[in-house]
């Protein structure tokens, strides 16, 4: 069961809670050692595999921002979300990865999506630090805007990202997704 209240608004947690830490490390086939590792280096991003505790949907990064927009303003949030090289990392439900780039196929408005790059099994991404660097940088390569911070968060499935690809793309008017520093 996962804990259903939704995450803050992002920018207001911008630091892993220990739960949400252990949440993190149960990604991993040893999260022990990876808690550990994060005991000594707290301000070092990580690298973590995907597909057994959470999928990712790795978005440029203005798409990324606008379907976190839909996500908080007319749907029902979002789970953990992290921005990493430019690019917005949206922590999901597993099995997303699979399905997400079928089911934009479909799409009517799903080839004015930019490319997405969908992270499951058998793939890792990097994470950014559990905790900032403690100089007030926020506009560090890797960070999060909303971090986990529960034991078992709420993730968005592959029918609410669906949702807000499609809604992001429809009402971003003549916005180019894919401009220069974009992250496409």
């Amino acid at each position: 069961m996962t804990d259903r209240r939704r995450h803050a608004w992002p920018g207001d947690t911008q630091f892993v809670t220990p739960e949400g830490a252990a949440w993190l490390a149960s990604a991993s086939a040893f999260p022990l050692s990876v808690q550990a590792l994060w005991s000594v280096r707290p301000t070092a991003p990580s690298v973590l595999p995907c597909g057994t505790a959470f999928d990712v949907v790795n978005a440029p990064a203005l798409f990324g921002r606008r379907v976190l927009e839909q996500l908080w303003s007319a749907g029902p949030g979002s789970g953990p979300v992290a921005v990493h090289r430019g690019r917005v990392l949206l922590l999901a439900a597993t099995g997303t990865a699979q399905r997400l780039p079928a089911l934009l196929g479909w799409e009517e408005w799903g080839s004015a999506v930019p490319p997405l790059m969908c992270h499951g099994p058998g793939d890792a991404v990097t994470v950014p630090p559990l905790r900032g660097k403690g100089d007030g940088s926020a506009s560090s390569s890797s960070r999060w805007l909303v971090a986990p911070d529960t034991r078992q968060p709420w993730l968005p499935g592959v029918d609410v990202l669906l949702w807000a690809c499609i809604r992001a793309v429809r009402t971003g008017g003549d916005i180019d997704f894919c401009s220069s520093g974009s992250g496409c």
